[in-house]
């Protein structure tokens, strides 16, 4: 699906390596804005349920990582993940997967993604207020495509996974640049 959304203007709490700090935990406080990510730039954002889930550990995340260079080719400056988890979560899970080349945004309180509105309950998981597995291409801040799963609703029994996958994102975008040159 096509549309010129524009994408909500947020502040995201974020945590960043910072040598100059000593001890266990070099990290600082930056606050990073919904510009920051997408202005001046054409992106593929997708959001998930959580980190360390297994459909977004084990598929979603670790294929756009493994895709990334193919994005590139298609236009895509940089691929962001973002999560209704806080910094110290999202920091820990890319380390933990060995991100090289997404960048994963924290949406501790679910501002942007109620903003969006993809926010769903998830009390049924014990998750409470989670995003719904969505992707979109977002160029200078303005949706160009939109990739949602099926069956929008809060305590949804199934995590349906495909339509965001990064297979079907990069397909589209493979159809959408060849649509364009015409």
């Amino acid at each position: 699906m096509t549309l010129r959304k524009k994408v909500p203007f947020v502040t995201f709490r974020t945590r960043v390596r910072d040598e100059s700090i000593e001890g266990p935990n070099p990290y600082r406080w930056e606050d990073k804005t919904s510009d920051d990510y997408f202005s001046g730039k054409r992106i593929v954002l997708f959001s998930l349920p959580g980190a360390f889930t297994p459909t977004c550990s084990t598929y979603q995340l670790p294929d756009f990582e493994k895709l990334y260079d193919e994005f590139e080719n298609e236009g895509i400056n940089a691929i962001y993940c973002i999560s209704v988890n806080d910094a110290f979560v999202m920091n820990a899970w890319g380390k933990a997967l060995g991100l090289q080349k997404i960048r994963l945004i924290p949406d501790g309180s679910g501002e942007f993604t109620r903003k969006m509105g993809m926010l769903v309950a998830k009390d049924n998981l014990g998750f409470g207020m989670r995003s719904w597995r969505y992707a979109a291409v977002i160029n200078n801040g303005l949706v160009e495509q939109w990739f949602e799963e099926d069956g929008f609703s809060d305590n949804c029994e199934t995590d349906p996974y495909g339509v965001s996958s990064p297979q079907s994102v990069l397909e589209a975008l493979k159809a959408f640049q060849t649509g364009a040159a015409a």
